[in-house]
């Protein structure tokens, strides 16, 4: 019998990836208010589409009804977004979550596998393991941080099996370069047009980019294995956005110069991160940067020459 999966948030970048994944041999729901997400990330995929949001606890009860899981990624995925705006952000990441939780215990539902992000550690120095002290310095890592916590509450006082994985810097083809978008798209989209890109502060601070296929298959792990708690979800290696610029630049045989600009506010200089914790639920990432690079890229320049 094929497993009926939800995807909260599933037209979006990493859930329409998702979503492509999990319809191979599972139904697949999904529900989006569209707020982020593009029905045309799921042109051609079999699955049933309901636009609606996290907020209405009630159109999630209907539609949690005989799920095996629910894989929870609806929400507002910017910390800039969050800073401008920490109410929208809480009703939606905070209460939406919650709303999440609440449908999928009253249904029956016996996991949910929830996105939560690296933004809760915030900006101590150190290795990031999941034992190191959250600090969210956004609205947005804070509400990430109550979800894992509800997350884990739900498990202890409800008999589930809820587990949260904690994104860093995901990457990949169908991601938007808009304002509040990843260093990564907005990079390939200014060398693309031979325009210099902007890098906040002097480029050293480091990050660590996982490729969207490598976040798709923690998903899958999550679910299948019963293990419960936080996972940092990362490729276990860092490079400086200035590193970053220059491979982009070497794979499309560009040679750009930035324009540096003041850093920004809640900006951090980054951190080693280890995933060995993730290992033990069979996590492994399979790309590295410049194999992630190269098919985001591709991507890239098919969609500027069908605009």
């Amino acid at each position: 019998m094929r497993s009926k999966l939800v995807i909260t948030g599933g037209a979006g970048f990493i859930g329409s990836h998702l979503v492509e994944e999990l319809s191979k041999a599972s139904e697949v729901l999904v529900i989006d208010d569209l707020s982020n997400g593009k029905m045309e990330n799921l042109s051609g995929q079999d699955v049933k589409f309901v636009k609606g949001s996290i907020t209405d606890l009630g159109l999630l009860r209907t539609y949690f009804e005989d799920a095996d899981c629910v894989f929870h990624l609806a929400a507002v995925s910017s910390v800039w977004k969050s800073i401008e705006d920490p109410l929208g952000t809480a009703r939606i990441n905070h209460d939406g979550t919650l709303n999440v939780l609440m449908a999928a215990r009253e249904a029956g539902v016996n996991k949910v596998v929830f996105s939560s992000s690296a933004a809760v550690y915030g900006d101590a120095p150190g290795a990031k393991s999941e034992d190191f002290r959250p600090e969210p310095k956004s609205p947005y890592g804070v509400a990430k941080l109550a979800g894992e916590h509800y997350c884990q509450v739900f498990n202890e006082l409800y008999g589930m099996k809820n587990i949260s994985l904690r994104y860093f810097n995901v990457f990949g083809p169908k991601q938007e370069s808009s304002e509040y978008a990843t260093v990564i798209p907005k990079f390939i989209k200014a060398v693309l047009i031979g325009s210099r890109p902007q890098i906040f502060g002097d480029g050293e601070q480091i990050r660590d980019f996982i490729f969207v296929k490598d976040v798709v298959r923690a998903n899958l792990l999550a679910w299948q294995h019963d293990s419960t708690g936080s996972y940092n979800i990362a490729s276990g290696r860092c490079y400086s956005i200035n590193e970053l610029l220059k491979k982009i630049c070497e794979i499309l045989g560009e040679e750009i110069e930035p324009i540096y600009a003041p850093p920004r506010l809640g900006d951090s200089m980054g951190w080693m991160v280890d995933i060995s914790k993730a290992s033990k639920i069979g996590f492994k990432p399979e790309f590295d940067l410049d194999r992630g690079l190269r098919c985001t890229i591709e991507w890239f320049q098919k969609v500027s020459c069908s605009t």
